[in-house]
């Protein structure tokens, strides 16, 4: 025998009270409480180190210290004077030809780098990971401080060098090659942690894919392009970003080589160096804001475009 069952009832949800008396609020779960207990000392500590930082740069490239009124609201003006301001633009090129030039040799080399020491091939491939690795872990300031001495005419290698050859066959402290005396103290300092990057993506590669191209008769080399390079697609990608980033705040390499090549390198050399000197030796903490800001959404934008060909192309 069939039960029919009230209209109101079948076309009710099931999880709906019954009619006539009122919902209930959820309750909250006790492991939703022990996710948000987890998580809550990070989002207390991102707030405070990255998002009020960047609110008040924003809050504070909206005003300007005048001399009359004090500090004022002006809106966009700040941002319309940087549009002008051809000191930040000679910096800003001036750190995207280092980009350009830079970056691609540096990958290039880790990427080299991480192939050999993964070939198998290689002798001692356990010290020479560490080798390639080591000048990551020295300090920037150190190892800045170290390759000025090194790049001294008249005191370090560069000297005894120049002194021996009796002329200044090699000037790195010169105009026209101050940007590769920096690109290479950078890429010596960075290639062991991009090729770290390469390698630990070379070792989760499947090694079925190596024996399928052994019974396939492919060599060394056409492994590399078939399999290596499309699995370090991803890996290539995240530190060309990270890269890119990072030479846009270039900063601690002109800034202590400025005091052995004053005449070459002003404050202004680098984005970064001139928003520091506006700030701690102009006291013009709203232009110097406005320069960050700035200098932050080109950085954004720029990765993002980047992150975004090389998604399509992963997909593809």
């Amino acid at each position: 025998m069939t039960t029919m069952s009230h209209p109101s009832t079948a076309l009710r949800p099931p999880n709906a009270a019954p009619s006539g008396r009122p919902r209930r609020p959820r309750r909250v779960n006790r492991n939703e409480w022990k996710g948000l207990a987890f998580t809550a000392p990070f989002l207390i500590v991102f707030l405070l180190v990255f998002i009020a930082p960047v609110a008040y740069s924003i809050w504070l490239s909206l005003f300007r210290e005048q001399l009359v009124g004090g500090n004022a609201f002006v809106g966009l003006q700040n941002y319309a004077q940087l549009l002008e301001d051809p000191q930040f633009w000679d910096g800003f090129l001036r750190v995207l030809l280092f980009l350009v030039v830079q970056v691609p040799i540096m990958l290039a080399i880790a990427l080299v780098a991480a192939l050999a020491i993964d070939s198998a091939r290689l002798h001692a491939s356990g010290f020479f990971r560490i080798a390639v690795f080591l000048p990551y872990a020295v300090p920037a300031v150190v190892a800045v401080l170290m390759w000025g001495f090194i790049y001294g005419d008249k005191f370090g290698l560069v000297g005894n060098v120049n002194d021996w050859l009796g002329a200044s066959a090699i000037a790195p402290f010169a105009r026209d090659w101050i940007l590769v005396s920096i690109g290479n103290i950078v890429t010596w300092e960075f290639v062991g942690y991009n090729m770290l990057i390469f390698y630990s993506a070379l070792k989760v590669i499947p090694t079925e894919l190596y024996e399928a191209a052994a019974i396939d008769g492919a060599g060394p080399t056409r492994v590399i392009t078939a399999i290596k390079i499309p699995a370090l697609r991803g890996a290539i990608v995240i530190a060309t970003i990270f890269s890119i980033i990072g030479s846009f705040q270039l900063f601690n390499e002109p800034n202590i080589l400025r005091t052995l090549a004053p005449n070459i390198i002003t404050t202004f050399f680098t984005p970064n160096m001139y928003a520091y000197n506006l700030s701690f030796a102009g006291q013009q903490y709203n232009y110097s804001a406005t320069v960050a800001i700035v200098m932050g959404v080109i950085t954004a934008v720029i990765a993002y475009v980047v992150q975004l060909r090389g998604s399509r192309k992963e997909v593809r």
